[in-house]
């Protein structure tokens, strides 16, 4: 039986030629974001960006919630698999990254779906189950000390058969390490923890970019 292929440099160009389909709306946002501090470890990868998009197709999506904006790459790969009535909320701490991605979604046409919240996510999502939302899909990338929180709050707003996407589930490879104890590295170990023992969805994690763990809502 065929084990997990190293992903190597050759691998991942073999895999960005055949399958990632690209422009010049992604292509220009990724080079405006590649100059930022932290850009590499902070910026989704293209092929994770357009596997959330195909997700938010897959699942029917028509409201969309995104914890962790940065500058809105991901965001527009969801945008743009949203129909022309759907919605998607995404929040992040400050104005100033979302705000370098803001001129690629109205090149692409889709800043009229993309509604952003600033503030701590946590009084965020608060205000959004008081308000009674309801979402199809939740992405969580952001403070990895918040999973857990944000997870629960993203549970309870999601419908049945919804999905949630967290990423950096295998943390740069820390979460093997015994002696990675850093406050972010020990979240991610007992968030993936409680998912493998949360019997309210249906999970599979996949060794996709920095790792990525899909939650279906039973």
């Amino acid at each position: 039986m065929a084990q997990q292929v190293d992903v190597t440099e050759e691998i991942l160009g073999y895999v960005r030629e055949l399958s990632l389909r690209d422009d010049e709306v992604l292509a220009g946002l990724r080079a405006e974001t590649a100059g930022l501090p932290a850009a590499q470890a902070m910026q989704v990868m293209p092929e994770e960006g357009q596997l959330l998009g195909l997700l938010v197709r897959l699942v029917g999506a028509r409201s969309v919630l995104e914890i962790g904006t940065f500058t809105g790459y991901s965001t527009l790969c969801m945008a743009r698999a949203l129909p022309a009535d759907g919605t998607l909320i995404t929040c992040d701490i400050t104005e100033k990254w979302p705000g370098l991605g803001r001129p690629f979604w109205e090149r692409a046409e889709v800043a009229g779906r993309i509604d952003v919240r600033i503030g701590d996510a946590k009084d965020t999502l608060a205000g959004l189950r008081r308000a009674g939302r309801e979402f199809d899909l939740v992405f969580i990338d952001a403070d990895k000390t918040g999973y857990a929180h944000y997870y629960e709050e993203s549970l309870a707003m999601l419908r049945r058969g919804g999905l949630i996407v967290l990423d950096n589930t295998l943390f740069f490879g820390r979460v093997t390490d015994p002696a990675a104890q850093d406050a972010d590295t020990t979240a991610l170990r007992e968030m993936n923890k409680l998912l493998r023992e949360d019997g309210r969805v249906e999970i599979s994690m996949l060794t996709v970019g920095d790792g990525i763990t899909l939650a279906v809502k039973r």
